[in-house]
């Protein structure tokens, strides 16, 4: 007699399912998909409306709103040159050489009043 005459060797039996044959679930629409089909049409309807009118972007932003963007975007840039620039161990020295050269006021003091 063989280790494997007692394995069943027929399919499986699945619970709400009569015939025993899997049923394919149904695919639901993908809203997805009708939500583009539908952004496109609007963005198609609205620049041919822009295409007629040819209107232009108005920066309505003052001089000083827009030296502080250009500024800002200056400084953003040096930042990641700067940060680019050094490597992670050089950054961990830095941090160290900062650390041992902060004073001890910002130690945490004891609070046991028996020592």
């Amino acid at each position: 007699m063989s280790e494997y005459e007692s394995v069943s060797r027929s399919s499986l039996k699945l619970k709400g399912v009569s015939d025993h044959k899997v049923n394919k679930k149904k695919k639901k629409k993908d809203k997805e998909r009708e939500a583009m089909k539908m952004y496109e049409q609007v963005s198609n309807s609205k620049s041919s409306e822009e295409d007629g009118k040819k209107m232009k972007a108005v920066d309505k932003r003052t001089k000083a709103e827009q030296a502080f963007d250009r500024a800002r975007e200056k400084r953003d840039a040096e930042l990641i040159v700067e940060k680019a620039s050094k490597t992670h161990k050089e950054r961990i020295m830095l941090f160290n050489s900062h650390l041992d050269a902060m004073t001890e006021h910002f130690d945490i003091p004891k609070v046991s009043w028996t020592k």
